[in-house]
């Protein structure tokens, strides 16, 4: 499959907010939006992202929309985020992906961050080039608890190989 970045569209919208409604998925990325559903509050941060200083993207397979991919933040602080339609989760999309984000996007230090029992992400960004730089415990909304995440980091100004 054929994976591309390219400008957010206006009609990417409806199908991210499907991806991010996915309960397998949410329940995965833990660290979500309080109520994912709500239409407005969803409209209201993609509208704020671009036109930010982010760097946001679609993730096309082949020509179709499979996510979103984006990096984020103040300077020196800045972080990268993905979600990947559940239905391409093993397929090595995130992990494209990210390489071309990574390749768009050349300052560093870069951080991510994902739920330290989501062993796909964790590997995706491992794959990429990030190493894990620390643990934390916070409030997931789409579990309702707090959880372990880790925070991981990007030195080098190449993509990661694997």
């Amino acid at each position: 499959m054929d994976i591309a970045l390219r400008e957010v569209h206006d009609s990417d919208l409806p199908v991210f907010f499907r991806q991010l409604n996915d309960p397998e998925a949410l329940r995965m990325a833990a660290f979500t939006p309080e109520d994912p559903a709500d239409r407005a509050a969803f409209d209201a941060r993609w509208a704020r992202a671009r036109t930010s200083s982010d760097v946001v993207r679609t993730i096309l397979g082949d020509g179709d929309v499979l996510g979103s991919a984006a990096v984020y933040g103040e300077p020196g602080e800045r972080e990268v985020t993905y979600w990947v339609d559940r239905a391409y989760w093993g397929r090595g999309v995130a992990t494209a992906a990210l390489r071309h984000l990574l390749a768009e996007v050349p300052e560093r230090p870069l951080y991510a961050r994902a739920a330290a029992d989501n062993a796909g992400s964790l590997r995706v960004l491992e794959k990429c080039g990030f190493t894990p730089s620390a643990r934390t415990r916070g409030h997931a909304p789409a579990r309702g608890v707090e959880i372990d995440e880790v925070v991981l980091r990007l030195l080098d100004r190449t993509p990661g190989g694997g």
